[in-house]
């Protein structure tokens, strides 16, 4: 006869089986208390890669004062699962601690990228010399959504069911002349990426203190009115955009009424596509 504790280790892993949820892949999912039309899910499958899974993600909704904020955030780190943990313990803190952000957000986001990649340079002892992409969404009392984003990963809207990329690709190349006039310089040799200073794949980024004076941590940020029309948020690591388009994402999902099944789909196809990278994707459904 099985024992109380092999009894619960059996459920715990048929729970485990029907969630998704393991030692390669981490899921989970909420919604809002104050707009009940608005969910989130998110999914996390680590690659195929030699190094350990370097995707973080934050998916939460948090009351401050009479407010509600949605916090959604995916950090994919290079060289380092230290930096992008460390992005998600402290980021949205210090946007949220900035005394201007309820009256100008899109100021106090850059402020707090700002400060928390000071801080990480400042840390670099502690947390090594690796670094991290950020795309962050706040959507504030479910009406305004403001993004930010350094690096590749990707914030895509969907509206009238069209795609709309709300975040900025930092590609080596299309930033060549600001990281030359800093000193730096981007290779590209035949059969790989372009780098800068031969290394990084891209041109803005968390940490990476050894390329710092030619890298740029200044986000772009957008903000966006969630209106009838707006259908749901993607927010993923260039695992997914690397083998799908904006409109592709879109399309797979807009039927999908559950947000973590279709942040799973996502992940799925991405992997089904021949994806290596650690791919994470949260889902924000309107």
């Amino acid at each position: 006869m099985a024992s109380g504790r092999e009894i619960l280790h059996k459920m715990k892993e048929k729970v485990q089986e029907k969630v998704g949820l393991g030692s390669t892949a981490e899921s989970g999912k909420g919604k809002s208390k104050a707009s009940k039309n608005i969910k989130h899910g998110y999914h996390l499958v680590e690659g195929k890669s030699l190094h350990p899974m370097e995707d973080y993600v934050v998916a939460e909704f948090k009351h401050v004062g009479d407010s509600e904020l949605g916090l959604f955030a995916i950090f994919d780190g290079h060289l380092s699962q230290v930096i992008p943990d460390y992005l998600k313990s402290h980021l949205f803190d210090n946007i949220l601690n900035e005394p201007d952000f309820w009256i100008e957000p899109e100021n106090a986001i850059r402020k707090g990228y700002r400060i928390t990649d000071q801080d990480i340079l400042e840390k670099a002892v502690d947390l090594g010399q690796g670094g991290s992409t950020a795309v962050t969404a706040i959507l504030i009392n479910g009406q305004k959504l403001v993004i930010a984003n350094v690096g590749d990963s990707r914030a895509v809207i969907c509206k009238n069911s069209e795609a709309k990329q709300l975040s900025v690709d930092h590609e080596p190349t299309t930033e060549k002349e600001s990281i030359e006039n800093r000193g730096g310089f981007v290779s590209n040799f035949p059969g790989d990426v372009a780098r800068v200073d031969g290394q990084l794949a891209v041109a803005r980024a968390f940490g990476d203190k050894s390329l710092k004076e030619h890298l740029s941590s200044e986000p772009d940020v957008t903000v966006e009115i969630i209106d009838d029309d707006t259908e749901l948020l993607i927010l993923a690591s260039d695992g997914l955009w690397k083998v799908m388009t904006n409109q592709e994402a879109i399309d797979a999902i807009r039927n999908v009424k559950d947000a973590w099944s279709a942040a799973k789909l996502l992940t799925d196809e991405a992997v089904k596509r021949n994806s290596t990278d650690d791919i994470s994707c949260i889902v924000v459904t309107f």
